[in-house]
């Protein structure tokens, strides 16, 4: 075991500092009563009530929750599909070039990705909005689920699905009890990496989005380049918040789920 030398406490407070100080920064002047950002004038949570009152913000976000919503669901099935046929299909001709487009969003700058959407949807006569925005965000999001869902079912037991059909369960039925219960954190977490992808996509969605559907990171970026307002600190608070309280829930959860597995197999072993 390692000693917790003076060098690594250094670096991680340096570390932690660099990362959190601007966002303790942020959350602070988000209580400003002052329109100025960098003049502190009192404490005041006006600029919330404000924000709740701003049409332009809200209906941002609610496109944003819209868009990420169903595009990662859209992703999240067609990236298990793609994962099953890469470590299920065995070899096929094509095979290469289907994973290779698979694999590319992964590396394709994302400017390129949104030009060339862009340039489809106006090729087919599509009105960009939120349909646009979905597909787009469901195409480049899609192929992290299916790494994600791939890595999981390379280590996965074929035997258990063998022994379903044995018992006489049809392949789909198979599927459906056994691998997809199995591979379920995987596909979950697949859907929550292309759920988050999708939020904070900006590069894309500015490609892709027209003026009756504008996501909320299009917004904040419009508004930012005129000055930092007071509603903007507040509702990145706001943001911060709801991650936090996902990141806490989740790891309080992880840590029940464990201390429970250990429980189970001490007792069995009793």
């Amino acid at each position: 075991m390692r000693q917790f030398t003076w060098f690594n406490a250094v670096s991680l407070t340096f570390g932690f500092a660099f990362l959190y100080i601007p966002m303790i920064i942020l959350v602070v002047y988000s209580f400003n009563e002052s329109r100025l950002v960098t003049v502190w004038a009192g404490f005041s949570t006006k600029w919330y009530g404000e924000l709740l009152q701003d049409k332009a913000f809200l209906q941002a976000a609610w496109v944003t929750l819209k868009v990420a919503t169903i595009s990662s669901t859209i992703a999240t099935i067609l990236g298990t599909m793609a994962a099953f046929v890469l470590v299920r299909g065995g070899r096929f001709f094509g095979r290469t070039l289907f994973s290779g487009m698979v694999y590319a969003p992964l590396v394709m700058p994302e400017v390129i990705t949104g030009l060339s959407l862009l340039l489809l949807f106006i090729s087919i006569g599509l009105d960009r909005g939120v349909t646009t925005i979905v597909l787009a965000h469901a195409t480049f999001s899609m192929c992290f689920v299916s790494v994600v869902v791939s890595s999981r079912m390379v280590t996965f037991d074929k035997s258990l699905e063998e022994a379903a059909m044995d018992l006489g369960c049809t392949p789909w039925d198979a599927f459906r009890s056994v691998t997809l219960p199995i591979i379920a954190p995987a596909v979950i977490s697949g859907w929550l990496l292309a759920f988050t992808l999708s939020l904070d996509d900006l590069v894309i969605a500015s490609f892709t989005s027209g003026p009756a559907a504008t996501t909320l990171p299009i917004k904040i970026f419009s508004a930012v380049r005129l000055g930092v307002s007071p509603e903007i600190n507040a509702l990145s608070t706001i943001i911060i918040a709801l991650v936090t309280i996902g990141v806490l829930t989740a790891s309080i959860s992880t840590k029940r789920a464990i201390v429970r597995k250990k429980r189970d197999e001490q007792m069995a072993q009793q």
